[in-house]
């Protein structure tokens, strides 16, 4: 090759070489380009958001009272092996699908495993093991907003903006950090709903129910102020995986004290109330175990004659007979007045998108059928009502005052403690005087001692009640499906609790609902020591 080729090759690397420098300088210069340069080496990520918890009437946690942790993985390092015996298997899967990942990522983990050299950053597990109340608290969705009960009603509050802190991670080609990731932190706002719950209550319900019952619920007042301190439905659901229960039989997914039954004899303490307060309570009636009311017969449970009662033996023994002849001498104005004064037809409303079902009340119009008035008399017929009703009821007439079962309380500043909003305004009405609701607390004393409710008496203390099986008109193998209830006042002299058991659509539950009142009434009693 001659010099003069030679040199013409040498001029031109040369000039291909000043051009890529050229080049580079005007790549390293230019401001869009260094911005993207950047951008490539900062990795920012979302820590969970903090979501407000419910919490029960004396401040304890509802929600959110177990922990976790989010772990940062970093590319290399060992983290595959390291996390993968920490975390669930979808974190497992997270794992192995990032196993060749060039970035930072986070992945929960059960454990703090800052001591295996990994940062981690601990989070609230929204429901315990046991969980409590879950058709009242409901479930939260994949995103954590609320899906159902009061989750969503209060999902606004308790999310507040939904912003978490964030990581923003310097990282180099590789995806390694190249320093200690900086936390930016940011509130949500959210806040804390409290609630009339009573933890411990709340735990021995469900541990009654759990133990003695197949479908059903129970629910307790206080019955100073008929506040909710505990409401269980069974069988219940896994509010972290509510999808496994959506097509389940008996239908976990239902809050059945919100819902509406047919009530049967639970509601003859109004028609004895009526008496007591109108000073009918001279009837006495010989039962031959049915009722004629204009050609329509009406039986007595199993048709058994009573005999010879008054209010306090048909009570006792619960005869339909007495209390239609009762009904009669009454009027349904006056009977159908004192129930609607007691809560029967009414909502209980949570929030104004969470409610309980209203139940039926006849009108005054329906009952001007016989056949209809002689149903309502003994609780069958249109009537129905909620277990949350009922409970409402029992407490007016055993206190003297209606009020409206209570379930909220007001927001919280999760910080401080200090309540925010007032969730629930207390409504009192008078309905019967302090001297009838005296004597009728005697009248249901009566029927724990003596008559049909003898399964719900206490070892230790005195109680008073009344019991109730309601046709439902369903049938399973050619037997008819009934509703069995009991409710039920501790101490009979001066209320602590009201007490309603219900177990739904059953032929014979293994455990009658008046014994799981005594059950669950002693386990209160204990607690109280």
């Amino acid at each position: 090759m001659s010099g003069r080729r030679v040199l013409a090759l040498y001029a031109l690397l040369v000039g291909c070489f000043a051009a890529v420098v050229c080049r580079l300088y005007w790549l390293c210069s230019h401001a869009d380009y260094a911005a993207r340069a950047a951008a490539q080496s900062v990795v920012t990520l979302a820590l969970p958001a903090r979501r407000g918890n419910f919490y029960d009437c004396e401040g304890h946690l509802l929600t959110g009272f177990g922990t976790k942790w989010t772990a940062l993985c970093v590319p290399g390092g060992g983290n595959y092996t390291r996390l993968f015996s920490c975390t669930d298997a979808a974190g497992q899967a997270l794992l192995y699908q990032k196993r060749n990942a060039v970035s930072p990522f986070l992945l929960t983990v059960d454990r703090d495993v800052s001591p295996l050299g990994i940062s981690c950053w601990p989070v609230a597990v929204r429901y315990a093991a046991a969980p409590l109340a879950v058709q009242l608290i409901g479930y939260v969705d994949g995103d954590g907003r609320g899906a159902a009960g009061l989750e969503a009603a209060f999902d606004a509050a308790l999310s507040g903006t939904g912003e978490g802190d964030t990581l923003t991670c310097l990282v180099n080609a590789q995806g390694r950090l190249r320093s200690e990731p900086e936390q930016t932190h940011a509130d949500s706002g959210a806040v804390g709903v409290q609630l009339t719950l009573s933890r411990p209550v709340q735990r021995a319900a469900e541990a009654v129910a759990g133990r003695m019952m197949t479908t059903g619920c129970i629910v307790v007042l206080d019955a100073a102020n008929a506040e909710v301190r505990a409401c269980v439905s069974v069988p219940g659901y896994d509010p972290a995986d509510p999808a496994a229960s959506l097509n389940a039989a008996d239908s976990p997914m239902l809050n059945r004290a919100f819902q509406s039954y047919a009530v049967g004899s639970v509601f003859k303490p109004v028609l004895a109330a009526a008496a007591l307060e109108a000073g009918e309570t001279g009837l006495v009636y010989t039962c031959p175990g049915w009722c004629e009311v204009d050609g329509q017969v009406f039986r007595c449970a199993g048709g058994i004659p009573h005999g010879e009662v008054d209010l306090a033996a048909a009570l006792e023994k619960s005869c339909n007979g007495y209390f239609i002849r009762l009904g009669q001498a009454l009027g349904a104005e006056r009977v159908r007045a004192l129930a609607e004064r007691v809560g029967f037809g009414q909502a209980a409303e949570l929030t104004d998108r969470f409610r309980t079902a209203a139940g039926i009340l006849p009108t005054a119009e329906a009952l001007t059928s016989s056949g209809a008035y002689a149903n309502f008399c003994f609780g069958q017929g249109e009537l129905l009502a909620t277990p949350v009703q009922v409970a409402g009821m029992l407490n007016a007439l055993v206190t003297g005052t209606w009020r409206m079962p209570l379930f909220l309380r007001n927001t919280l500043d999760e910080a401080t403690g200090e309540p925010l909003e007032t969730l629930a305004h207390r409504r009192a009405e008078p309905v019967i005087s302090e001297q009838t609701a005296q004597t009728l607390r005697g009248l249901l004393a009566g029927v724990v001692a003596n008559g049909t409710g003898r399964e719900a008496a206490l070892p230790e203390t005195t109680a008073a009640g009344k019991t109730g099986t309601a046709q439902t008109g369903q049938f399973r193998a050619g037997e008819e499906l009934k509703n069995s209830w009991f409710a039920g006042v501790f101490p009979a002299e001066q209320p602590r609790y009201t007490i309603v058991v219900l177990q739904d659509a059953q032929t014979e539950p293994a455990h009658s609902s008046a014994a799981v009142f005594a059950a669950l009434a002693e386990m209160l009693e204990n607690l109280a020591r």
